[in-house]
């Protein structure tokens, strides 16, 4: 691999060459308090990942990742071509990939593995997730496969790799740019103007094309390559020249005050900012980054080890952390999966939920640190050929009972890894059953609830479908109305179907062939992914067609929620006083379903046509008619969604039915 040489770029100018001196906070190469951000930056992702609801922001943990790679990256760069005079593109690329291969390989087999024992969805796409994984294009491989990091209808092993192929994405091509800028610039000056107007143009992307969805923007290289683009200009100005950030006026002295106003922000955002939200995009993801890089450049500039700064993000456990914070990122998701899916399903907070979070957090660790070291170390110390060469002489050897075992383990690992990619399914439970109700959503077929796979005919199944039971319907301690209590509504006293419109979501589209059963000519309008925009359209198409009928279902907010109360209110001046509207509630393990369903209630309230069905109650005491995705119902749930819509309908005022009836 040809070698890259600042001075040999452009022998017709000369320019000054990049500072020789270390930066001060440096103590042996190392950056002194760089550990800490990573330990924040992780814990950060864990919090979110293990309870969103604690951390909403917790995401932006990977966005403090990003301007850590891109300073320390660009860091090591810039010193070895001040100590060489020239950038070594083989030895480079060699060292990042003997820092991130290994670990990432042995994630990827035995993740795979587990998903093939456990079952549940796991495998779910997992051919396309290991490509992705293994060739550092996860992110647009999901982009192409339309994939979601916040919403997702199946548990997806390796959706946390998205980053992973973005930095390493960087990794490849930053060090070719990174030259070509170093030829073309005479100053560091232009070097941190051209790098700070790089990020600008992807933060400007990202809020230009949010609008399409927040997949293509979070996900894109180009769409989020401003938190790397950030620490590149970082690490470019603290490598001396006329933009050193060290010269500034009172920047000594200014510096602990501005980490403590940029820790404060930077917390704030990591409590508050919704991953699903507009502002996220359109500037709260590029203040996070630059929150982190006054941060990191307070640590980058300290005097050295005793700094009060740096002697708090340098304790022993944080340290710890931070050293291993890459082992668990890969480890974290595929473990709190796996553990998710072998456990009972739990509500959100319950003992057996926190038992989860806890086991998959311990598991984690020790996943890590084995990692760390036994596997991570070694290899960045020793090389990929050091270590083959030591295994070819064991080879040689007579081999002992343990060496046996250990071989056969690898053996098997990998027959069961390939047997797992063979045998992984393209859809999930969900799609399949979506697949299935599209005759019902479609009005088809009327009978289609008796085809979609095993459901039952008759009554509708589930904890309410005695028909000896009480017809009085049951209501929870808000008005919403429940089939928790066993109580079944006279089918007899309810609308026909033929009475009936429903608008909704994909909890709307996965429930049509029971609702098709209860409500035989129910009139279904369903489509995946909506949001409450979207069926807020699609009521206003169908009355311009005539087609809302008298009685009106309205299952949607599985996508993003109902926080603002404005689409609810323009729907229900839509639909006007005289139908009757039923609201179903939501339920999954979103930060957001309290508020919703809070707001649901609100509105209601101030409507005497409109009533609350209560699916979050019923469903969080039938947890076992979930699919595995947590969110929507599986066969048996379909049915328990009719009944609850039924009692809603059944604890609907006998006026508001009257008028809605004329």
């Amino acid at each position: 691999m040809a070698v890259v040489t600042e001075a040999g770029a452009s022998r017709s100018r000369p320019r000054p060459a990049v500072r020789r001196r270390p930066a001060p906070g440096k103590d042996r190469g190392r950056i002194l308090g760089l550990d800490g951000l990573r330990a924040l930056a992780i814990a950060a992702v864990l919090v979110f990942h293990l309870r969103p609801q604690t951390l909403p922001g917790g995401y932006l943990g990977v966005d403090v990742f990003f301007v850590v790679s891109g300073f320390l990256i660009t860091t090591l760069l810039v010193r070895e071509l001040a100590d060489r005079g020239r950038l070594d593109l083989k030895g480079f690329w060699t060292r990042r990939a003997r820092r991130l291969l290994p670990a990432l390989v042995v994630v990827v087999v035995v993740s795979t593995v587990l998903g093939l024992v456990v079952g549940e969805d796991l495998l779910v796409d997992v051919r396309r997730q290991v490509l992705g994984a293994l060739t550092f294009s996860n992110n647009w491989l999901e982009i192409g496969a339309g994939s979601s990091y916040f919403t997702q209808t199946a548990p997806q092993l390796f959706v946390n790799f998205w980053s992973l192929a973005v930095e390493e994405q960087f990794y490849l091509l930053w060090p070719l740019l990174l030259a070509v800028l170093l030829a073309v610039t005479r100053t560091a000056r232009q070097r941190v103007l051209v790098v700070l107007g790089v990020a600008a143009l992807s933060a400007a992307l990202m809020a230009l094309l949010a609008g399409g969805g927040v997949t293509r923007v979070y996900y894109g290289t180009d769409t989020h390559a401003f938190g790397l683009m950030i620490g590149a200009a970082l690490a470019l100005s603290l490598a001396g020249g006329d933009a050193d950030l060290r010269t500034l006026p009172g920047w000594a002295r200014a510096r602990v005050p501005v980490a403590a106003v940029a820790g404060a922000g930077l917390l704030v955002l990591l409590l508050t900012l919704d991953g699903e939200g507009a502002f996220a995009y359109r500037g709260g993801i590029l203040l996070a980054s630059l929150l982190t890089a006054a941060l990191l450049a307070a640590l980058a500039t300290a005097p050295g080890p005793r700094d009060t700064l740096v002697r708090g993000f340098s304790t022993r456990w944080v340290t710890w952390v931070g050293e291993r914070s890459y082992g668990i990122y890969l480890w974290h998701w595929p473990v709190l999966l796996v553990v998710t899916a072998v456990l009972p399903p739990a509500l959100p907070d319950s003992p057996t939920s926190w038992l989860g979070r806890a086991l998959a957090l311990t598991l984690t660790l020790l996943a890590a640190a084995a990692s760390y070291r036994f596997l991570e170390q070694p290899v960045r110390r020793h090389g990929f050929g050091v270590l083959l060469a030591r295994v070819r002489v064991a080879l040689r050897r007579p081999v002992a009972p343990r060496a046996g075992a250990a071989a056969g383990v690898v053996t098997l690992l990998v027959a069961a890894f390939a047997v797992a990619l063979v045998v992984a399914p393209d859809k999930s439970s969900v799609e399949l059953q979506m697949e299935q109700a599209a005759a019902a959503v479609e009005g088809t077929d009327p009978d289609a609830a008796g085809q979609a796979g095993d459901a039952p005919s008759g009554p509708a199944a589930g904890p309410s479908a005695d028909p000896a039971a009480d017809p009085a319907a049951e209501t929870d301690g808000d008005g919403a109305a429940g089939a928790g209590d066993e109580a079944v509504a006279d089918d007899d006293a309810l609308p026909s179907g033929e009475e009936i419109s429903s608008f909704g979501d994909s909890m709307l589209y996965v429930a049509a062939p029971g609702l098709r059963e209860r409500f035989p000519g129910i009139a279904i309008d369903a489509k995946s992914n909506r949001q409450w925009p979207d069926v807020v359209d699609a009521i206003e198409a169908a009355l311009d067609r005539d087609e809302v009928r008298d009685v009106v279902v309205v299952a949607a907010g599985t996508n993003a929620g109902l926080k603002d109360p404005a689409p609810l209110e323009e729907a229900l001046e839509l639909l006007g006083p005289d139908r009757l509207v039923v609201l179903v509630n939501i339920y999954h393990s979103s930060s957001w379903i309290p508020e919703s369903n809070a707001t649901m209630d609100a509105v209601a309230a101030q409507h005497p046509n409109v009533v609350v069905a209560d699916w979050y109650g019923t469903i969080t005491q039938n947890l076992d008619q979930l699919q595995p995705d947590g969110v929507h119902p599986d066969m048996d749930g379909m049915h328990l969604f009719a009944d609850v819509v039924a009692q809603a309908l059944a604890s609907a005022p006998p006026e508001a039915l009257d008028a809605a009836r004329g």
